[in-house]
């Protein structure tokens, strides 16, 4: 099949994307041409909120951002295909597909979608974007019956705050270290059940030129409930996170982009105003450390020895 693309925009400067180092395709098709990069990306900051828009830019090689400013979104591009990673607000979702547009692809040509953790702020988008590309979504087992339902259940420790989402369709199911392939693509997945209970992190090679780097899509790790809910009463939710910290610190890691971008720095490490390196092998490893740290407060805090975190 011939993937399609955007018109050519003059005033746009026009950027090779490279393709990833795997060649496992499981879906054809003709080369496509390079995408076009934005000049500069919106002014987004920590103080972003959810659906603020966001200029789409390169991340690195074939991984660009296409989210908004408060919620993230990739997409991991190859001429047979692409992999959309996360499905931002039902508002979010419009956008992503606007700045897929904009940087020159064509929804159509996105053959998989995967997603951090079925929160609404996460996947409330994705029946949206499951439309617009006819992709489908990938869900580890324990996500299946709150993305059919459109609602999570008493497995969340944020059950009875969290808003209802449209329930998505064609979710097939992916093991807890299964690999999602489109093209020459292969995104793997990480069990992080912390933050909620289909948590998945995601890691792939990303290149530009010969310049390679190992870019992690790591999913929340902070220990955030309803009111009464508390973790020290259910150690399987304690369980849960601790393994969570655990397999993030264990990741080969060189560039960490998180589902909220304020919590992995992103707009202080990207764009024409970053302020600190994008790149950062120890990255993840201090993402599970702070997150480890914030669940000790909360257990001091419910054992009543110390301050809310």
């Amino acid at each position: 099949m011939t993937m399609r693309h955007a018109p050519l925009l003059p005033a746009l400067l026009l950027l090779a994307a490279c393709s990833s180092q795997h060649n496992i395709a499981e879906t054809g098709g003709a080369s496509t041409p390079a995408p076009l990069a934005v000049a500069a990306p919106a002014a987004c900051s920590d103080a972003s909120g959810w659906d603020d828009p966001a200029t789409p830019l390169r991340v690195h090689g074939n991984t660009w951002y296409v989210g908004t400013c408060g919620i993230a979104a990739l997409l991991v591009t190859s001429p047979e295909g692409h992999v959309l990673v996360d499905g931002a607000t039902p508002k979010g979702g419009p956008q992503i597909i606007d700045n897929i547009r904009t940087l020159g692809f064509d929804p159509a040509d996105v053959r998989a979608i995967v997603f951090s953790h079925e929160h609404f702020d996460h996947v409330g988008g994705l029946a949206a974007l499951q439309a617009a590309t006819g992709a489908p979504v990938y869900a580890r087992a324990p996500a299946l019956a709150t993305l059919g339902r459109g609602a999570s259940d008493e497995s969340d420790p944020q059950f009875g705050e969290l808003e209802d989402f449209a329930p998505v369709s064609d979710v097939r199911l992916l093991a807890d270290d299964g690999v999602v392939r489109a093209g020459g693509l292969e995104l793997q997945a990480v069990a992080t059940p912390g933050h909620s209970v289909g948590g998945t992190s995601w890691t792939w090679r990303s290149c530009d030129g010969d310049d390679c780097r190992q870019i992690v899509y790591g999913d929340s790790l902070t220990a955030v409930s309803a009111d009464g809910f508390r973790f020290s009463d259910h150690p399987d939710a304690l369980a849960r996170l601790r393994q969570s910290f655990a397999n993030v610190a264990a990741l080969d890691c060189e560039i960490l982009v998180t589902p909220h971008p304020s919590a992995s720095a992103l707009w202080a490490r990207l764009g024409p105003d970053a302020s600190r390196p994008l790149v950062d092998p120890g990255a993840c490893r201090a993402y599970a450390a702070a997150g480890a740290a914030r669940l000790e407060q909360r257990l001091a805090k419910e054992a009543g020895t110390g301050a809310a975190p």
